[in-house]
């Protein structure tokens, strides 16, 4: 399979939209660090630490995203971009598009997860 083309509940982005997603995972991340240290240095209680998921969940639908190649959002709506862009193509089938609806719940699920174990570990540290 090359990196350009659909494949209906594994691959919907191409090489742009994955970097993206990417930029993403970092800033998220970014932003989970920040707000870890806030929380630290100004000595919020350590049940301030719960807003920490939102965050890293930013981070962890950029992450599962550029991993799967397939993004969320349009996976609901029934599109995939797989060349420049903003360049959104429609999702013909109902099967393809039933196909990327559970992957893209899947992803959401997954991401949630994750931002929700690093929260819990984050509560936990004894910091």
């Amino acid at each position: 399979m090359s990196d350009t083309q659909y494949l209906a509940g594994s691959c919907n982005i191409g090489p742009g939209e994955i970097r993206r997603r990417q930029v993403v995972a970092i800033v998220g991340l970014i932003f989970s660090v920040i707000s870890l240290v806030t929380l630290l240095t100004a000595g919020a209680p350590r049940s301030a630490r719960f807003g920490i998921f939102v965050p890293l969940l930013v981070a962890s639908v950029g992450y599962v995203q550029s991993r799967s190649k397939f993004c969320l959002a349009y996976g609901f709506a029934g599109t995939f971009n797989m060349g420049k862009m903003g360049d959104l193509s429609r999702v013909s089938d109902s099967v393809s598009r039933a196909a990327d609806r559970r992957t893209a719940s899947k992803i959401l699920f997954k991401s949630a997860a994750l931002a929700a174990v690093l929260t819990l570990v984050i509560i936990a540290l004894p910091f």
